[in-house]
């Protein structure tokens, strides 16, 4: 195998800054699953901090499904960056828009671009995983959002304006 072959994949096609936030989220908890058991505990203490017990549970079996079939029926390998690397891979890029493109209920779209990702008899389930997957990271940054107009809102009342 050459070289290139081996890297195929984890080609910088860009910045997790330059995502938007299911996009980044995806990415970073895919990178985080596949960390190990450590990480993976960490995934599952962020969408039951955010969603509660039930959604975070149906939200992390969604994800682990998900990752697990991938794995299993995956054209190939994933490559992924470090944890804490600000690029983003080719291979991880199609991850996250296949994330937002399901959750988005572009179903067609996403059907097509999990054929990048596993054999075409799997894209169906996955497509699905990836749809509940997604909702749930976008309930997740809708209570974020909220969160921080709360404090913004909290925090301006404790200050005094002087003219």
């Amino acid at each position: 195998m050459t070289i290139a072959k081996e890297k195929r994949g984890g080609t910088p096609v860009g910045f997790l800054a330059e995502l938007d936030g299911i996009e980044a989220a995806s990415i970073i908890y895919l990178r985080m699953w596949h960390n190990g058991p450590e990480s993976q505990a960490d995934v599952w203490r962020d969408l039951s901090s955010s969603l509660g017990a039930d959604h975070g549970r149906k939200a992390l079996k969604a994800f682990e499904t998900l990752c697990s079939l991938c794995s299993q029926h995956g054209r190939r390998q994933l490559m992924l960056h470090a944890i804490t690397c600000k690029r983003i891979g080719s291979d991880e890029s199609c991850f996250a828009n296949f994330i937002s493109t399901a959750a988005t209920g572009e179903r067609e779209d996403a059907m097509l671009i999990s054929t990048l990702l596993v054999r075409a008899d799997i894209g169906p389930i996955i497509t699905s995983l990836a749809a509940n997957f997604g909702l749930a990271l976008m309930l997740m940054n809708l209570h974020a959002q909220k969160d921080l107009d709360d404090d913004k809102n909290h925090r301006q009342s404790h200050f005094t304006t002087l003219h």
